[in-house]
């Protein structure tokens, strides 16, 4: 058995080699870049037993969080599905179920947190719960797997934060972009000087929906409406503020700012490598409807760092109603580092530089390195043996969602800000109606003791 335990281990790895080679060739990555990637990939694999599987439960079994399940059951064993509408968790135990296995279900997520033979959670909740339950988890000792952003508010950062830490759980937030190649390989190559000088980073985002007026309607058998609503103003029903359009309001998450915003803002946030920045300034191109979606849907916001660095934001209307744009590199939403002495173009499909010699000379042996994961699930089920922080840590999730929420606030606020990074707040002009916004009033019992 071992034999053949081992010839299927070189079987695989050989096929991973050889569909890596290829899909880093199709990405566009450098052969230097590849290279080093498969001498990683060539050490010794590690193994699994069944007895070394934890147990994790799924809390919000959305679309995102039932498919964060299914790409988790490679690593761990799936025991339990909790939602607030009855109608999600059919869904979801339908797709997720193994043959001959139940799977347990819940509607108040507080029951699986009493479970001692859960180990770890997915929250794929909508935003305004993820704070809540990610608190609420760490104090049970739950290591965690949350969507992104991390939170709502900038507050909420900060209580996160510290109840992961105090109870010395692992908690990966959901911005998997910080796992792939192309991306990390394009920070590496921005943060060692390959273009220069940092100059201006620059984020397309697609723009958001608008959408309204819209009518009241019944309630759904089998949700729990007060409940879905948890922290955010108690409203009537409506099924274009639950589910996936919850998005567009600015009571349960902060538009495509902070959607789409959480993944390409983070990595202009990790190549730059500072925490925040100072100043932020921000213009509507589109109005809201009246008594229709709240998030403003196509907007620029203008961040300035401490270093000079400027970071801007720009809605396109691919992937959204408003017709045709020309596009960066004729590719959709996306990332342009531009520096003293070229620029880099980076997304989901691809890299490309001014010169193709800026991605194809290697980095220097004594280079900046950064975090390497290339599978954002199994670094959080690595990190939960090792007890090392996973690549998206706490802290990471936070600051890279602060920059997304000092956006929105700028719009919300139709103001130019002052940010302290240090003390997280605003100062100077507006201070006081921009601080309103870094945390907002939670519905009881919705609030902080909800998960004392």
């Amino acid at each position: 058995m071992a034999i053949h335990r081992e010839k299927h281990i070189q079987i695989s790895r050989r096929s991973f080699i050889h569909r890596a080679t290829a899909a880093a060739a199709a990405a566009g990555l450098p052969l230097w870049f590849v290279e080093r990637e498969l001498a990683r990939a060539a050490e010794p694999e590690k193994t699994i037993s069944p007895n070394d599987r934890p147990n994790i439960a799924l809390i919000g079994s959305g679309g995102m969080g039932t498919g964060d399940a299914r790409n988790s059951k490679r690593y761990a064993n799936l025991v339990a599905v909790c939602d607030v509408d009855r109608a999600q968790i059919d869904k979801a135990v339908g797709r997720l179920s193994d043959p001959g296995k139940k799977l347990d279900t819940y509607t108040d997520f507080r029951k699986i947190l009493e479970r001692k033979d859960i180990d770890a959670i997915i929250n794929g909740t909508p935003d305004h719960w993820h704070s809540l339950i990610n608190i609420g988890a760490a104090k049970a000792g739950k290591d965690i797997y949350s969507e992104k952003p991390l939170t709502l508010t900038i507050d909420e950062g900060k209580h996160v934060v510290r109840a992961v830490r105090d109870n010395k759980v692992v908690l990966q937030t959901g911005t998997q972009q910080r796992s792939s190649e192309r991306f990390r390989m394009a920070c590496e190559l921005v943060r060692n000087g390959r273009i220069g000088k940092l100059k201006e980073v620059t984020v397309w985002l697609p723009a958001g929906v608008r959408g309204g007026p819209f009518q009241t309607a019944p309630i759904p058998d089998g949700l729990d409406w007060d409940y879905w609503l948890g922290q955010a103003p108690k409203v009537d029903y409506l099924k274009e503020r639950c589910h996936t359009t919850f998005r567009n309001w600015y009571d349960y998450s902060g538009g495509t700012m902070t959607d789409w915003g959480a993944h390409h803002m983070d990595i202009g946030y990790w190549a730059i490598g500072l925490p925040a920045p100072t100043r932020v300034e921000s213009k509507t191109l589109t109005e809201p409807i009246p008594n229709g979606y709240t998030a403003i849907s196509d907007y620029e916001v203008k961040f300035t760092y401490p270093n000079g660095v400027v970071f801007n934001v720009r809605t396109t209307p691919d992937d959204s109603p408003f017709g045709e744009v020309i596009k960066p590199d004729g590719q959709r939403n996306g990332i342009r580092f531009e520096g003293t002495d070229g620029w880099i173009w980076v997304n989901r499909d691809g890299i490309s530089a001014t010169d193709r010699e800026l991605l194809s000379k290697p980095l220097p042996d004594d280079a900046e390195r950064l975090y390497v994961s290339n599978d954002h699930r199994a670094n959080f089920f690595e990190c939960m043996k090792s007890r090392k922080d996973p690549i998206a840590d706490v802290e990471t999730g936070h600051r890279s969602a602060t920059v997304c929420h000092l956006g929105a606030i700028s719009l919300r606020t139709r103001k130019s800000l002052q940010w302290d990074p240090e003390k997280q707040f605003f100062t100077g002009e507006h201070a006081d109606e921009a601080n309103t916004y870094v945390a907002r009033e939670m519905r009881k019992p919705y609030d902080y003791g909800f998960v004392a």
